[in-house]
């Protein structure tokens, strides 16, 4: 038997080893090809996140800018309230310098028509040497003085025959009293004078022990 290939069989290998030689070769390029499409892929994908990243941030900023317009705002407003606040202050303080300066000026007011009654009685008297007139207009002053500081408020404390109060009375002297029980006011030696509802000056005054 005869180990030689015929040239038939020879060309036949020949051209199966070109058909496997084909197929590798095509089958390397399809590889090659399915990574650069990954690549690509990947290169995409890389892109559209940072395109995302960008409208991101252009979408913060139009909040931004209006949080700092917030921002500005209420600094201003307490810019404001701050300023607003130190004019009242100093305003407030203002009136009450002028109050404290001219809180008489009405009661003074009141009691120049007084003022005047003296001066004439004083000169009435001078001039006639008449002391029942000048009693007389006196008691009359007298009377319109009270009258003006009664409107103001000012009013006596009672004091004999009440009972001793040492939030009203001050008491500089104690007697034996046969007309009245202990503690009891017998004699005013000064008059004392309650202002509305506050104690201008206690009454001076002597109480039975």
């Amino acid at each position: 038997m005869n180990n030689e290939h015929s040239p038939k069989q020879a060309e036949e290998a020949a051209e199966e080893r070109a058909e496997a030689a084909s197929e590798a070769a095509n089958a390397e390029g399809g590889s090659e090809t399915a990574n650069a499409g990954g690549e690509s892929e990947a290169a995409n994908a890389g892109g559209d996140g940072e395109a995302d990243a960008d409208r991101a941030a252009e979408d913060e900023d139009p909040r931004l800018a209006e949080l700092e317009k917030q921002l500005e705002d209420s600094r201003q407003r307490l810019l404001r309230a701050q300023a607003d606040f130190d004019n009242f202050r100093r305003r407030t303080m203002k009136e009450k310098e002028e109050l404290a300066q001219y809180a008489t000026m009405k009661l003074v007011g009141e009691l120049l028509p007084v003022v005047d009654n003296f001066e004439r009685a004083i000169t009435a008297a001078k001039e006639n040497s008449d002391f029942d007139s000048l009693a007389k207009g006196v008691d009359m002053i007298f009377r319109q003085l009270d009258k003006v500081l009664a409107e103001q408020g000012l009013k006596p404390i009672p004091a004999v025959g009440e009972p001793f109060n040492p939030e009203f009375h001050q008491a500089v002297m104690q007697v034996e009293s046969e007309e009245h029980e202990e503690g009891i006011i017998v004699e005013e030696l000064q008059k004392g004078y309650m202002l509305k509802d506050k104690v201008l000056r206690p009454s001076m005054v002597k109480v039975s022990s």
